[in-house]
């Protein structure tokens, strides 16, 4: 074994990802108050394929030079707009067809690994690194994602949370969908899981 060299690593094309299909995940970052949060939300967004982040409330926007420093780049690749008000987010992707969940503790939670084949194309809310996901998001959503935590603490930062849901929801669209009918983007060097 040995670590590849940069110009190893297999990458899209900037106009296949521009084009091409994506996971049909989009995502609600709801105010997020650290730039540095949102832009690894971006990287992560760019890693996953998800079709599109919705910046809501004071949430910062790519204007941001921490933010463009954070994403790395991944910022000119990922569909992005902002909302002043995440409702108008969330009417939009029902609009689309999408189902909502919050990533977010309550008492009817969902593991991101076992959300239903019919729940995508999905809209994914994440919160304020303080107080979560508003009452009134949660209310919203159809489903409630949870991670499991086996510590003390009973939270983690939104930017992690939200990578390791979207893995999760992003290997579960996969396995749930049959390739010869629906158009999936193409999948990296195979890893073992």
């Amino acid at each position: 074994m040995r670590k590849l060299r940069l110009e190893e690593i297999p990458r899209a094309a900037p106009d296949q990802v521009e084009t091409g299909p994506r996971h049909p995940i989009s995502v609600v970052v709801d105010n997020v108050r650290s730039i540095y949060n949102v832009g690894s939300i971006f990287r992560t967004s760019d890693a996953a394929l998800v079709e599109h982040v919705h910046l809501t409330g004071y949430t910062g926007t790519p204007e941001h030079r921490g933010l463009r420093k954070t994403a790395l780049g991944a910022e000119k690749t990922v569909p992005w707009s902002h909302h002043a008000d995440p409702a108008d987010a969330i009417a939009h992707l029902r609009a689309t067809g999408h189902t909502i969940a919050a990533l977010e503790i309550t008492d009817d939670p969902v593991s991101p690994s076992a959300v239903p084949a019919e729940a995508f194309p999905l809209g994914l809310i994440v919160g304020n690194e303080v107080d979560g996901v508003r009452s009134a998001l949660v209310q919203q959503a159809d489903l409630a994602l949870e991670l499991p935590q086996f510590g003390v603490k009973h939270s983690l930062n939104v930017a992690v949370a939200y990578g390791i849901a979207i893995y999760d929801l992003v290997r579960r669209y996969r396995a749930v969908m049959d390739t010869t009918t629906h158009s999936l983007p193409p999948a990296p060097r195979s890893v073992p899981d």
